[in-house]
C-alpha cells in the first residue's frame, strides 16, 4: 500500500470532507480491468451495448467544412470586386485605362499578405495550444481526482464497490 493510502479517515475529514485518498495510476488500471471481467461475466462486451454507428449523410458530416469553404469564397469573391473597384477608380483619376496585368498581381499579393497574417495567428493558436497541452498547463489538466469520480461512477453502475479496489 503506498504512503498516499495510508491516512485514516480522521486525518481526511478535518483536511478535506471526508474525502477517498487519490488512487495510483495501477489502481485505477485495475479498476477498468475489473469492470471488463464484471461484464464478461454478464455475457456482455462493453460495444455490444451501445446502439450501432450509423453514419450521417455526406452535407452533415462535412457541414462544419462545408460552411467555412462557402464563407472563404465569399470573402475572397467580395475582395476580388472591392480591390477590382478601388483599382479601376484610381486608375479613372490618373486618366490611365484599366489593366488586368496590373490589378492580378496586385490582387494576388494582398491575398496572400492577408492569408499570411491569418495562418500565422492561426498556426500560434493550434501549435501553442498544442504545446501548453504537451506541457500540462493547469488548464489542459483533467484534474486526477474528477478523473476517479467518473471511474467510480462507472464502477458503482456495474455493481462493484470502488472501496474494495
Amino acid at each position: 500500500m503506498s504512503g498516499q493510502n495510508t491516512r485514516s479517515r480522521d486525518s481526511r475529514s478535518s483536511k478535506g470532507g471526508g474525502r477517498r485518498p487519490r488512487k495510483s495510476p495501477a489502481a485505477l488500471t485495475a479498476a477498468a480491468a475489473e469492470v471488463l471481467r464484471a461484464e464478461e461475466k454478464a455475457g456482455n462486451s462493453i460495444g455490444e451495448q451501445e446502439a450501432p454507428f450509423h453514419r450521417p449523410p455526406w452535407h452533415r458530416a462535412f457541414s462544419f467544412g462545408l460552411i467555412t469553404g462557402a464563407l472563404f469564397l465569399l470573402s475572397w469573391v467580395g475582395q476580388f470586386f472591392f480591390q477590382l473597384m478601388t483599382v479601376r477608380n484610381e486608375a479613372a483619376e490618373h486618366g490611365q485605362a484599366f489593366q488586368w496585368s496590373e490589378f492580378f498581381p496586385q490582387f494576388l499579393s494582398s491575398t496572400l499578405e492577408n492569408w499570411q497574417s491569418e495562418f500565422l495567428q492561426l498556426v500560434w493558436q493550434a501549435g501553442g495550444l498544442a504545446l501548453f497541452y504537451f506541457w500540462g498547463s493547469s488548464q489542459s489538466k483533467e484534474g486526477d481526482e474528477r478523473l476517479e469520480a467518473k471511474i467510480d461512477l462507472l464502477l458503482r453502475d456495474r455493481g462493484i464497490d470502488p472501496a474494495k479496489l
